[in-house]
C-alpha cells in the first residue's frame, strides 16, 4: 500500500475532530515533546497538570510524563485501540478541569470566562468521543 493510501486510510477510520486530536498527539509526541525535554532549558522549562504549573526539575519530569500520556494516545488513536476509549475520556475531562483551575489560579490564564471556554471546549470533545466508542476496536 502506497504512503498516500495508508493516510487516506487513516483519516476515513474516524472523524475530522477526532483526526485533529490524533495529528495533536503525532506532533506532541514526534515534534514538541522532544524538544520540550531535550532541549529547552531547566530554567525557561514550564509543564501545567491539572491546572498547576511546575517549573525547573518538576516540569521535565511532567515533560516526561506527557511524552508518555501523547506516545500512548497517539498509538491508540493510530490503531484505534478499545482502551482508547474510555481513557481518551477521562484526559480530556482531565484537560478540562486543568484549564478551569489554570484560570483561577495564573492571571496569564485570559480569566475564568476564558477557562470555562475552553473547559468547555474540551467537554465537548470528551462527549463526542464518549459517542465515538463504536470507532474503537476491540
Amino acid at each position: 500500500m502506497s504512503p498516500i493510501a495508508t493516510v487516506k486510510q487513516q483519516v476515513a477510520m474516524r472523524p475530522l475532530w477526532m483526526n485533529a486530536i490524533f495529528l495533536f498527539c503525532i506532533y506532541m509526541t514526534f515534534i514538541y515533546l522532544p524538544w520540550d525535554v531535550l532541549f529547552k532549558t531547566l530554567s525557561e522549562d514550564q509543564e501545567v497538570w491539572f491546572g498547576v504549573l511546575f517549573t525547573g526539575w518538576a516540569a521535565k519530569a511532567g515533560g516526561v510524563l506527557h511524552w508518555i500520556v501523547y506516545a500512548v494516545a497517539a498509538y491508540g488513536y493510530w490503531k484505534m485501540k478499545r482502551w482508547m476509549h474510555p481513557w481518551a475520556i477521562v484526559y480530556l475531562l482531565q484537560i478540562a478541569l486543568g484549564m478551569f483551575i489554570w484560570s483561577l489560579l495564573d492571571a496569564r490564564s485570559g480569566g475564568l470566562i476564558a477557562g470555562i471556554v475552553v473547559g468547555t471546549f474540551f467537554v465537548g470533545l470528551a462527549l463526542l468521543s464518549w459517542r465515538a466508542r463504536a470507532l474503537f476496536s476491540t
